[in-house]
């Protein structure tokens, strides 16, 4: 595929016509999008990746691809609150799954690196992924990285997933963001953690996390500071022109709202407020995304995948071309 530009760009292959093809119908790709094989040139891709080797408590997440594309059809062509057609200004396209050996944890990191380097063919692409659990994003921001230099992260969590090992393994979903610290992937004091509220094992494990650079906005001070105060803290943290990596566990919120997650945990953020917090990040250079713990075996009625998918479109929204 060209990363040349075009004198004249080609036409936007948007979303499947709801007037045309129910909803139900038609392609099973994240919002009913063209496949990256139907087009000449892409924006921003949404890759999946199945995998969930990685998770040490209830397992699943490697069905969480297909579960969010499933869920993202009722996702429509605009988006009032971003005041954009994320579809229609750039060419977004479902770029498939990796597929990730189930049984090779560093394996499978090898190869979800190699698809992602294969579709940042270029500095102004962007990668959304859909997870799979949280061990994905370490090849992610490697790759990346490659492309940007240092990366300023936001890690929307219940937990730190800053931890050095789990049962002695240092590549699991609750180590990534160690990883990437040590191997120079993220830049200096400008992350943030944003919903944290798990039990940890000691005192220690918060010192330990900003010795590592990341400031902590727990879940509890959406009602202590409210949200104006908690945007302007990290944008003041992250910077306006630095390469952006946002991250979300999806059990960053209340599991009454999305039970369908490995590791949930009571106290969540609401949908409302995940909403507004992601909208805030508006004018951020964000380079590359992902969703990831979405387990859909122990989902109901959709709720895990829907808050999910609308996470994503406002992802894809908050990445479009400018």
């Amino acid at each position: 595929m060209s990363s040349s530009t075009p004198s004249t760009p080609p036409e936007i292959v948007a979303q499947a016509d709801a007037g045309t093809i129910p909803r139900y119908a038609g392609l099973s790709t994240f919002a009913r999008l063209p496949r990256l094989e139907d087009v000449t040139r892409y924006d921003l891709a949404v890759l999946g990746v199945p995998f969930d080797s990685g998770t040490s408590y209830r397992p699943g997440a490697r069905f969480g691809p297909a579960h969010i594309r499933q869920s993202s059809r009722l996702l429509r062509p605009y988006n009032p609150y971003q005041e954009v057609a994320p579809f229609e200004v750039q060419q977004v396209v479902d770029a498939g799954d990796v597929p990730c050996n189930p049984f090779d944890i560093q394996d499978a990191i090898a190869a979800i690196e190699r698809r992602a380097d294969e579709l940042l063919h270029s500095s102004t692409t962007r990668l959304l992924t859909l997870g799979g659990d949280h061990t994905i994003a370490l090849p992610l921001l490697r790759s990346l990285h490659r492309v940007h230099g240092p990366l300023a992260l936001i890690h929307f969590d219940a937990h730190l997933d800053t931890w050095d090992t789990l049962y002695g393994s240092k590549f699991v979903h609750g180590t990534p963001f160690r990883r990437a610290h040590e191997e120079g992937l993220l830049l200096d004091q400008q992350s943030a953690h944003v919903g944290i509220r798990s039990s940890v094992y000691s005192p220690d494990d918060f010192s330990m996390d900003a010795g590592l650079g990341f400031t902590i906005v727990h879940s509890a001070d959406m009602d202590r500071e409210g949200l104006t105060a908690i945007l302007e803290r990290l944008r003041s943290r992250i910077g306006a022109e630095v390469p952006v990596y946002v991250s979300i566990d999806i059990d960053v919120l209340e599991p009454a709202i999305a039970p369908g997650t490995g590791t949930p945990e009571l106290g969540g953020l609401s949908g409302r407020e995940a909403l507004a917090l992601l909208r805030g990040l508006d004018g951020l250079n964000i380079v590359g995304s992902d969703i990831v713990e979405v387990a859909p075996a122990y989902d109901h009625a959709e709720l895990t995948g829907v808050a999910a998918a609308n996470l994503a479109y406002e992802l894809v929204s908050l990445m479009r071309v400018r």
